[in-house]
């Protein structure tokens, strides 16, 4: 497969780069931005000894500032900084007295710093973005980690009433490098087909996403490496357009063959599998707007890699092994959600979530309740 992104990327990216046209868009600065101010309560919160965590209250924010220069009307530069500790790539909100620091001075980090180029149905993108892949929740990859690589993608409209439009993504991303040959990397590729159907009522989003040489604990402290082939299969569809239902179903499976890896406990080498389904009722499109959902999931150890993915759902942690970076794969939970716009940009919204362990690590299986409210302006 990297011989192949790589034989792409050698003959798309020069017809980018040469694809300037007579109508130039006037060079200009857009500046973006936005604040979030969170309130959150934990419970219930059930340890692998069985006893229990302190039920926790926490009042937390985040900051984001981002420029984009447009160079020509097919290309453009983009960079963003966020509040948020840098060994946390999961989670740049801030605790409100965290760490006992008598007021001191806010950690502040890049989450993106990119080039970017089109050409007519053709894109690229090279640098630190956001995660190009479709996705409709969080739970395989968390919008706040933001891959360093290099991005393909294409765009093929059909005239059809059946099927409205084929899009391709391909990328590569290098999480650690060797400092040697591309293959010593620690690195993920993704390959995905979208197709539009029904006048885009219906898409559907198979995938494929190769990780190489992932640790088992994030940021230095593995004991050993391993490697994921996930295959993913996804469809959202909407039911009704008054109101605004739409339904989602994420299916993963993890395609590598652990039963001869020693390394891992033998209770999880089969562990796999995910699915996540969602319904999702109301849009938050103008003020005034309402907007529901529910989100049902269920993702076995190895179905995803869990310190890419969202730590919203509980408090699991590698804390105890030298990471603060969360564990959010191997457990089944259900979220519940209600949003407000109350004006443009600005967005009141409220999430309850109930999550449960499948397999224990020690002695009984960890489980947590959360709620969080948020109120997001953006600017």
């Amino acid at each position: 497969m990297r011989f192949v992104f790589f034989l792409g990327l050698l003959f798309l990216l020069p017809t980018i780069s040469i694809s300037q046209t007579d109508s130039v868009q006037q060079k200009k600065l857009v500046f973006t931005g936005d604040f979030r101010f969170r309130v959150e309560q934990d419970w219930n919160n059930r340890k692998p000894n069985g006893t229990y965590y302190d039920n926790r209250s926490r009042l937390r924010y985040r900051l984001r500032f981002g420029a984009t220069y447009y160079l020509e009307d097919w290309a453009e530069f983009g960079t963003r900084i966020r509040t948020g500790y840098r060994e946390k790539q999961q989670d740049p909100q801030l605790t409100l007295g965290d760490g006992f620091n008598e007021f001191g001075t806010v950690p502040i980090g890049f989450e993106k710093l990119y080039f970017k180029a089109t050409y007519k149905n053709f894109g690229a993108w090279l640098g630190k973005n956001t995660f190009p892949f479709e996705k409709q929740n969080e739970l395989f990859w968390s919008d706040n980690v933001f891959p360093d690589g290099v991005f393909l993608n294409g765009s093929f409209p059909i005239d059809s009433k059946i099927l409205q439009n084929i899009k391709v993504n391909a990328g590569h991303f290098i999480m650690n490098s060797s400092g040697k040959s591309f293959n010593q990397d620690q690195y993920f590729q993704g390959f995905q087909v979208v197709t539009s159907h029904l006048k885009n009522k219906v898409i559907f989003y198979p995938s494929f996403y190769y990780f190489h040489k992932m640790p088992n604990i994030p940021d230095g402290n593995q004991s050993y490496f391993i490697d994921y082939s996930i295959l993913h299969l996804g469809a959202k569809a909407t039911v009704v357009e008054r109101p605004n239902i739409q339904v989602s179903l994420d299916y993963y499976s993890n395609l590598v063959n652990h039963n001869q890896n020693d390394s891992i406990p033998q209770q999880f080498r089969n562990q796999k599998k995910g699915v996540v389904g969602s319904i999702k009722v109301g849009k938050l499109a103008a003020k005034g707007d309402w907007a529901f959902s529910t989100t049902i999931m269920y993702l076995e150890k190895y179905a995803i890699v869990d310190f890419l993915a969202q730590n919203d759902w509980t408090r699991w942690d590698y804390s105890s092994q030298g990471s603060p970076d969360g564990r959010l794969s191997n457990y089944k939970g259900t979220e519940f959600s209600i949003a407000y716009l109350i004006r443009k940009n600005f967005r009141l919204k409220a999430r309850y979530f109930i999550v449960e362990q499948l397999i224990p690590f020690g002695i009984i299986t960890e489980t947590g309740n959360r709620v969080r409210l948020d109120l997001d302006i953006g600017f």
